[in-house]
């Protein structure tokens, strides 16, 4: 029987290689009659291109708000249940979200696409380790359960979407 540990490990694996599935799939195979997507469009208006950096730049701000490791300490409050910060930390990461949807008009589809995976794989990984925990677990086992799960993992996805966003940002100009 899988641990649920090894399936949370599991996730987080599959979340990672599904992003960088897209991201060489869109940067090195090329449709032969398809102008590549790999940046967003690059515009002769010289006036889109601040815009474009700001909407890279807010992105990966983003990414570093929602990053568990730096979540967790804005979030957390002495006597919060494990559920209380389960929810908080939810909320938190779906307000920063919504607060930067709009950057997606002017990044590439795979940018926003990682942003969205990183989003979606968070909030997994805190329901994974949320449900393991007994029900009068308190919210410094939930912090301490998240981040041995990031302490062991080699590449965490937060700096795989950072990773992104910079490439891409770098291609602008």
């Amino acid at each position: 029987m899988i641990s649920n540990q090894t399936l949370l490990y599991l996730v987080l694996a599959i979340g990672v290689i599904a992003v960088l599935y897209m991201t060489v799939k869109d940067m090195f195979i090329k449709p032969k009659n398809e102008p590549t997507p790999q940046v967003a469009a690059k515009s002769t208006d010289k006036s889109v291109l601040p815009l474009q950096l700001q909407a890279y730049e807010r992105l990966v701000l983003l990414v570093e708000r929602i990053n568990l490791q730096n979540l967790i300490g804005r979030v957390f409050q002495q006597g919060l249940t494990a559920t209380d910060m389960q929810i908080g930390l939810i909320q938190t990461i779906k307000a920063e979200y919504d607060h930067n949807v709009a950057q997606q008009i002017y990044v590439s589809p795979v940018a926003w696409e990682a942003v969205k995976t990183l989003k979606e794989q968070t909030i997994t990984i805190i329901n994974q380790v949320a449900s393991q925990l007994p029900q009068e677990a308190t919210a410094m086992d939930l912090n301490k359960q998240i981040l041995e799960i990031f302490l062991q993992a080699d590449n965490s996805p937060s700096e795989l979407t950072s990773q992104i966003l910079n490439a891409e940002a770098k291609q602008l100009f």
